[in-house]
């Protein structure tokens, strides 16, 4: 939350995209004189004060896609493009309480059903807060985060971070939440999937550490960089 507040510290690492799982509506975003201003924004939800926000600071256009099903609000599928690449960012902040099949990974996993042929292209990126791990997998329950993974790797869909770090889901070394920002609390929650031909582009894949984020947040970022 209070992303105004925060912003400079994120923007020193040069984003072209940001996901703000928890953002304030953009009437809110009262950024300083020296805080440069996003390229481009788009922003969804009904509380003003937490939504899912993103941020162009590069010359990527945003603009909602058509198919968009408002069942799944926090799970927004975007066109992001400019004059040399075009992807489907899948921006997530899996939180629906008012679903009583599941207000977390089953979000998730409703949407990638939904949206099952849009994730068949090439171009395909999901990511920002999952609230999952394979940890929680509920033994009876179809969706669970280990089922999401594999539906998304049947679509040649990848974990940024899991590839790059050569990691297995449930085992992560690197946490992505702090709860109640305590150290002796980390959980991995945080994605970024790719298609496989995006994947091959991947670069570096970061993951913030406590000293570093927790006083801004007890989420770290994660930090994806292609070529």
């Amino acid at each position: 939350m209070a992303f105004r507040k925060k912003a400079d510290v994120i923007l020193g690492h040069n984003p072209d995209i940001l996901i703000i799982p928890e953002c304030e509506h953009p009437d809110k975003l009262k950024f300083s004189t020296n805080i440069p201003k996003p390229y481009d924004t788009l922003w969804f939800g009904k509380n003003h004060h937490k939504g899912l926000g993103i941020f162009s600071y590069s010359n990527f256009k945003l603009k909602p896609c058509r198919f968009h099903n408002p069942e799944f609000q926090m799970i927004m599928p975007i066109i992001v493009k400019n004059e040399k690449l075009k992807f489907t960012l899948y921006a997530v902040w899996a939180n629906n309480p008012d679903d009583p099949d599941g207000q977390y990974v089953e979000q998730v996993w409703k949407a990638i059903h939904y949206y099952d042929k849009h994730l068949k292209n090439k171009t395909a990126v999901l990511a920002g807060d999952f609230n999952s791990n394979t940890i929680w997998d509920r033994k009876y329950r179809e969706g669970n985060h280990s089922n999401v993974v594999k539906r998304l790797e049947e679509k040649g869909i990848y974990s940024t971070y899991h590839l790059h770090h050569k990691q297995v889901q449930g085992k992560e070394q690197h946490p992505t939440l702090y709860m109640y920002r305590h150290k002796d609390k980390p959980y991995h929650l945080d994605y970024c999937f790719v298609s496989s031909n995006l994947a091959d582009k991947l670069q570096s894949v970061e993951i913030g550490d406590y000293e570093s984020w927790t006083q801004y947040s007890d989420h770290v970022p994660v930090i994806v960089t292609s070529n």
